[in-house]
């Protein structure tokens, strides 16, 4: 049995928060940490008829930019593959589909995180 890192904890935990964010504002969650070939995917939500895959970054520190710019080009496309991969899967009509990313980090009070969330954020 593999243990769990401490990056991997904190992953989980940001996952929880953002999921827990996007409840608030009216999501339902569909899946959690959706895997595919080549990809996977940290939420799947749904906005009322719209499919939402989300990514979620996290950054401990500014030093290295926001958790937002660091969805590159590749990271892009590995999730777009891993959706793909979620959609054949479904049944049924393919519903309107977007890309979200959320970006947390700490915030000044350290019981808070400071979440920036950016809709469409692959139709740019």
């Amino acid at each position: 049995m593999s243990k769990t890192t401490d990056s991997q904890q904190t992953g989980r935990r940001a996952e929880a928060l953002a999921e827990q964010y996007l409840a608030r504002h009216g999501l339902r969650t569909l899946a959690r940490n959706f895997h595919a070939r080549g990809g996977e995917i940290d939420l799947v939500m749904q906005d009322h008829d719209t499919l939402v895959f989300v990514e979620v970054r996290y950054r401990s520190s500014p030093t290295h930019g926001d958790g937002v710019a660091s969805v590159d080009a590749r990271k892009r496309e590995r999730i777009i593959h891993a959706a793909q991969s979620y959609l054949q899967r479904s049944r049924g009509p393919e519903p309107p589909c977007r890309f979200d990313v959320i970006g947390i980090s700490p915030g000044r009070d350290p019981r808070k995180a400071r979440v920036q969330w950016v809709q469409d954020a692959f139709g740019a």
